[in-house]
């Protein structure tokens, strides 16, 4: 079982790797779903984190329909990826009609070389999941995050199902959306799926003093993955211990 999490900062990836998770997806703004983080979060993140470091290329928020001057931008991220020693990225692209975007993206993941590439929840837009899988699988992507088309993983378990079947071990389907410690167990079982995908964040308490009252929307504090939170999802997917007399076979 691998438990990755959508890092909005360095200071979320470090929390994430306490917490025991096996892979980051370094990102900023998780408040509009995740955006490219800067080139200076990707360096020192790559420096400070033991654990796989994906980051996210995606040059806004919105739709997955990109023009050709984003495709050149998400372009150079991923040069920059590259350079700073990244293990992979994650992206994804549709065309006007709901479709996996395969020129754009197999140019997006040429570009990649050996990193590992991860199709983001653009795949939850598309017009016919089956289809995509498949154009997915043929990019040559390792695993898509997906939470079944529908608001949350919970709520889209029986199509992630479907979709692991579907992929007979061609590639990782990876569960994400409103998954937590008390969910992620059932939701492995529903699905049959083994790499799952939380942020684990938080608010953290603000340590201004001066708050201006007609600004109160401006001044929450930082929004962070809890390295606690990442334990206990950790321990929803760790197998059982083994009993004594089971430890003493073999």
């Amino acid at each position: 079982m691998m438990l990755e999490i959508a890092a909005n900062s360095v200071a979320s990836a470090l929390a994430a790797q306490d917490g025991g998770a096996g892979r980051v997806e370094l990102c900023s703004a998780l408040e509009l779903g995740g955006l490219t983080p800067s080139h200076a979060q990707i360096a020192l993140a790559r420096e400070r984190l033991r654990i796989p470091l994906y980051v996210l290329i995606r040059p806004r928020a919105g739709d997955f329909l990109y023009s050709d001057l984003e495709c050149e931008t998400m372009q150079r991220d991923i040069e920059t990826c590259v350079a700073l020693g990244c293990d992979g990225v994650v992206l994804g692209m549709l065309d006007a009609d709901g479709q996996v975007d395969m020129p754009r993206c197999r140019a997006l993941i040429n570009a990649a070389g050996t990193l590992g590439t991860t199709f983001h929840r653009a795949f939850d837009l598309s017009r016919d999941p089956s289809r995509a899988l498949e154009d997915i699988i043929a990019l040559g992507c390792e695993r898509v995050l997906t939470s079944g088309a529908q608001p949350s993983a919970v709520e889209g378990a029986t199509l992630i199902r479907t979709l692991v079947t579907q992929a007979n071990g061609r590639l990782a389907v990876m569960p994400g959306a409103g998954i937590t410690a008390r969910n992620i167990a059932a939701l492995a079982a529903a699905t049959g799926a083994h790499e799952f995908h939380a942020s684990a964040k938080h608010r953290l308490p603000s340590g201004m003093q001066h708050r201006p009252p007609r600004l109160a929307d401006m001044q929450g504090g930082e929004l962070r993955s809890d390295a606690e939170q990442v334990r206990a999802m950790a321990r929803a997917l760790a197998p059982p211990p083994a009993s004594q007399g089971e430890a003493g076979r073999g």
